[in-house]
């Protein structure tokens, strides 16, 4: 097994994702990856941009002979999901990525790998580094935050910009185009959850959901693996129905775009109600494994003592926060009518945490609908107001309309039948793409998503298809050889 990418092809490529993976870069985080992609632009003698947020803009003239050729924006995002197994010692903002590659594949060492979008970054690098390239002007525009809250779009000015096609490369399938995404929006609610004394003799257990497959909640929400929060919610609410249980902490999840795959509770219950209990939880944990044994095969329950309880929450409100979290809704609801193997809406119950005498839940709803992704938001708020919560909306964002008759589209399906002898697909996805933003602030930008092949980003699962770097690297060389003139 070898970490050392500058073995492989294209070998700019990978050398720049190795430099990527060597800075530290988790969303939130990404002042030393801005500097770095600045400082490379740089050096090269290239017009270098930073704005206010930190997104990057590198322009690149044309090549001699290709002047009048239409601009094109080469766009992704350097930040990362940090996500990783619970075994693994890694911190996101100081380690650097642990690179492996198993036979055909790049992947990382118990954490999420950040191909997700750090190929299409170095891609970009590539280009820009370039000397035997042929193309028109170029260039690059790297935004911040796109995991987190699509900060650096949103932030983006009007203006910065020239060019007039938009290749964004954080798509995941070296054989599709995509054309669409989804738009979003954050629900936050708050169930105030004071603790109180408990009964003289009370015990108190530690219940832990571990090892769910977890996953991007964009991509792998219609796959129907089991969500940590919901597992853990559904065995307490039935365990509460057979015990006087009561919650002294609930905490799953920590992240709104990653499907939660841990959860830690802890419990307060008499000492007569401990064998209902650990009766309960078993025979729930089995029903909901039996349920999602083909998808996530390999989780497990388990139960701690703790000693004796000194407080928690009252009776009432361990019954509220159970029943508004079990009320609200998680997985896909509604496919594209004319892309029927693409999710249309979904909700993703991302983060439960106990703190500050609160219990406070994220959600993030997704929807290439606008209309449908507000009731989705409302329906979860509505959950939580009937509980007593305080909620919010934040971070909305808009999808993004496909346009058929897109001009770099029909340019980019001509490129890959020629280079491959077969038609590319042309689809849209779930996940969320900074294209619908950037579109909103430059009306009229030609925009069309690719990438290299990705396997379940957001989760420590990720990994890269090596030969379809190779593949997508030479289809977006002969795409910028054939871009239309001015």
């Amino acid at each position: 097994m070898s970490t050392d990418l500058s073995t492989l092809k294209p070998s700019a490529v990978w050398r720049h994702f190795q430099d990527i993976c060597a800075i530290p870069h988790p969303s939130k985080h990404e002042a030393a990856i801005s500097k770095f992609l600045a400082e490379f632009g740089r050096k090269l003698g290239l017009e270098t941009v930073v704005d206010h947020v930190g997104n990057v803009v590198i322009r690149k003239p044309a090549t001699p002979g290709m002047e009048g050729r239409v601009g094109v924006i080469l766009q992704g995002h350097m930040d990362m999901v940090p996500q990783k197994n619970r075994e693994v010692r890694h911190d996101f903002t100081k380690d650097p990525i642990q690179v492996r590659i198993v036979g055909e594949r790049v992947t990382a060492t118990g954490t999420t790998l950040g191909a997700d979008n750090g190929i299409g970054v170095a891609a970009a690098m590539a280009v820009l580094e370039a000397k035997d390239l042929s193309h028109g002007p170029i260039e690059a525009l790297i935004t911040v935050d796109e995991e987190a809250g699509m900060t650096g779009a949103n932030e983006l000015k009007p203006g910065v910009l020239r060019g007039q096609i938009l290749i964004n490369m954080d798509s995941e399938d070296e054989d599709e185009l995509c054309i669409g995404c989804a738009g979003g929006i954050d629900t936050v609610a708050a169930i105030p959850a004071p603790e109180e004394p408990v009964a003289a003799g009370a015990l108190a257990f530690k219940v832990e959901v571990l090892d769910l497959k977890g996953g991007h909640s964009g991509v792998d929400i219609a796959l129907g693996r089991g969500n940590s929060n919901k597992v853990m919610v559904r065995i307490l609410y039935e365990a509460l129905r057979e015990t006087d249980l009561r919650l002294v902490k609930l905490d799953g999840g920590d992240l709104r775009n990653a499907i939660p795959r841990d959860c830690a509770a802890v419990v307060a219950v008499s000492a007569q109600d401990e064998a209902a209990l650990r009766r309960r939880i078993a025979a729930v944990a089995q029903e909901i494994a039996d349920e999602i044994r083909a998808v996530d095969p390999d989780w497990k329950v388990v139960v701690t003592p703790q000693g004796a309880a000194s407080g928690a929450m009252s009776r009432a409100t361990t019954q509220a926060v159970l029943s508004s979290i079990y009320a609200c809704p998680h997985g896909a609801f509604a496919m594209i009518r004319d892309m029927p193997t693409v999710v249309e809406t979904s909700n993703n119950l991302a983060i439960v945490k106990t703190e500050g005498g609160a219990v406070r839940i994220t959600c993030m709803t997704r929807s290439s609908v606008d209309t449908r992704k507000v009731d989705i938001a409302n329906m979860i708020r509505s959950a939580f107001e009937l509980a007593g919560a305080e909620v919010k909306h934040s971070g909305s964002y808009p999808g993004w309309t496909p346009n058929v008759h897109s001009p770099i589209l029909k340019a980019m399906q001509g490129t890959y039948r020629e280079m491959r002898g077969r038609d590319i697909r042309v689809a849209a996805t779930h996940g969320g793409l900074e294209c619908g933003i950037i579109g909103a602030k430059y009306p009229g930008l030609d925009s069309v998503s690719c990438g290299a092949t990705l396997k379940f980003p957001h989760s420590p699962d990720e990994f890269v298809e090596i030969p379809t770097v190779q593949r997508f690297w030479d289809f977006l060389v002969r795409t910028l050889e054939r871009v239309p003139s001015k």
